[in-house]
């Protein structure tokens, strides 16, 4: 968008400015003494402030109603009372956050009357500032199609509706004819009639570039097989610059759109969670990850320890997991198997495969994979924000991609970071029945919060308490018998 950054900074500084303002109208001596007349309110102290600490307490409130304002920048096109529903809800979270401010020792916070006075301000003009400034929808708007080849692109033109200005697809050349119209196809040689009339834009590596010149306000994405850079990667352009993406009725994951009706074009929700969602739950996993590695840090170095002198070989087992929007992260684990088990059997097995049956599992590693506590070092990656502690489990990339050849829908399940645990988990169900793990994970990704998260956690919890006592209770058997 051309105007993309212009629209945030006047954003922003509407924001600051409307706050400011805010405060120091509610400072104002003819503002007070009206104040002192109401019922209730007028009751409350009131103070005045002038030089640095009303300027201290205006950057303060404009901090916060600031941030709290965060989704509102996005140059997105918004209808009016969608626009003025958002910023009436953000005036709210905003309020709130600087009452919870108001009940710390902080020297410069808001007096009660002063945040409601000021909070009154802001709830009518900050709603209708944005208004004012939004991005309004189009009739027929600007829109391309971007897709994985020039035919997948052709299967949906004829559901698009709008006018399209060309489409961005890779693998393309272009011709000239004897009458100077353009023809599009392949490298080899080969053409795609249904494109003849409509202009290649470029490749998908300048899809970001494409955007911002031409003005696009919708991207219809026709991906046959999406791989993880072209698919994934054409959604986050288009959330980046505000850009509608939509895709076929017949090849979308209903976890992903949003909306009901005819249309054969849906729109992918491509931020489907708000943002203070989003706060709670990183806050959560950083709270769970820092209070867990802090308590289990003796653990874990004995268990470090007697990985090591059980066979003298490396204390952990790294491996590549699949984790938001298809990119890859390491994982760690403390080692239950022999050293380079993988490599000596050439195969692959889970913890769920292998159990205590496996003859590459160590003793102590049988006792860390009944027990749960060769996860202990995932806390880690839940600190660095490749995990969460409750996601769908992150599997192997290899693996990703046989589920997904036979199960379309199975990415959906990268639209969230991968978890420690997951509704899946609690529920034992495990990558060998894929669709119905698929469902759970679905299930989980439609509802999350902070609360279920908590639930999850506590039953796993429950679950590995019942499964150490459970071989405790086995290995004592055997001693005794």
């Amino acid at each position: 968008m051309r105007s993309g950054w212009r629209y945030r900074l006047a954003g922003v500084g509407g924001a600051v400015l409307a706050t400011m303002l805010a405060v120091a109208v509610a400072y104002s001596p003819p503002v007070q003494q009206f104040v002192t007349l109401l019922p209730v309110v007028g009751d409350l102290p009131i103070e005045a402030a002038t030089g640095r600490e009303l300027l201290f307490e205006g950057l303060t409130a404009a901090t916060v109603v600031t941030l709290a304002f965060a989704p509102l920048y996005k140059p997105q096109p918004r209808r009016l009372l969608d626009t003025w529903m958002l910023g009436v809800q953000r005036t709210g979270i905003a309020v709130l956050a600087l009452a919870t401010v108001g009940y710390f020792d902080y020297t410069y916070q808001l007096p009660r009357a002063t945040l409601l006075v000021a909070s009154s301000v802001v709830v009518v003009a900050l709603p209708l500032y944005f208004v004012g400034i939004r991005r309004r929808p189009t009739t027929g708007g600007r829109t391309v199609v971007v897709g994985n080849s020039p035919d997948r692109v052709a299967t949906v033109l004829d559901d698009v509706e709008d006018d399209v200005l060309g489409y961005v697809a890779p693998s393309v050349v272009a011709a000239v004819r004897a009458d100077e119209r353009a023809v599009l196809g392949y490298t080899d040689g080969g053409r795609v009639e249904a494109l003849d009339d409509i202009p290649c834009l470029g490749g998908l590596p300048k899809l970001d570039t494409i955007l911002v010149e031409y003005d696009v306000e919708t991207a219809v994405l026709a991906f046959g097989q999406p791989d993880r850079t072209a698919f994934f990667g054409a959604l986050t352009v288009c959330y980046e610059h505000g850009v509608t993406a939509k895709a076929h009725r017949d090849h979308a994951d209903a976890v992903l759109t949003r909306g009901i009706g005819g249309d054969r074009l849906v729109e992918i929700d491509l931020d489907p969670w708000d943002v203070q969602d989003r706060v709670f739950k990183r806050a959560f996993d950083i709270l769970f990850a820092g209070v867990g590695l802090l308590l289990l840090s003796p653990l874990a170095a004995a268990i470090a320890a007697a990985v090591k002198l059980n066979d003298g070989g490396p204390v952990f087992y790294r491996q590549e997991r699949t984790a938001t929007l298809g990119e890859t992260f390491t994982v760690a684990k403390f080692r239950t198997m022999i050293p380079d088990a993988e490599r000596a059997t050439g195969a692959t097995i889970s913890a769920a495969d292998a159990g205590e049956v496996d003859p590459r599992v160590t003793n102590i590693g049988r006792l860390l994979r009944t027990t749960h506590l060769d996860e202990i070092p995932q806390l880690m990656a839940v600190l660095r924000g490749d995990m969460s502690v409750v996601g769908p489990r992150p599997e192997r990339p290899e693996l990703d991609a046989d589920i997904e050849a036979d199960l379309r829908e199975w990415r959906s399940r990268w639209f969230v970071k991968p978890g420690l645990t997951g509704l899946a988990q609690i529920r034992g169900v495990t990558g060998h029945d894929p669709q119905r793990k698929l469902q759970l994970d679905i299930e989980y990704i439609r509802n999350q919060s902070v609360a279920f998260d908590v639930k999850i956690v506590v039953r796993q919890l429950y679950q590995v308490g019942n499964d150490a006592v459970g071989y405790l209770r086995r290995r004592v058997a055997d001693v005794e018998s």
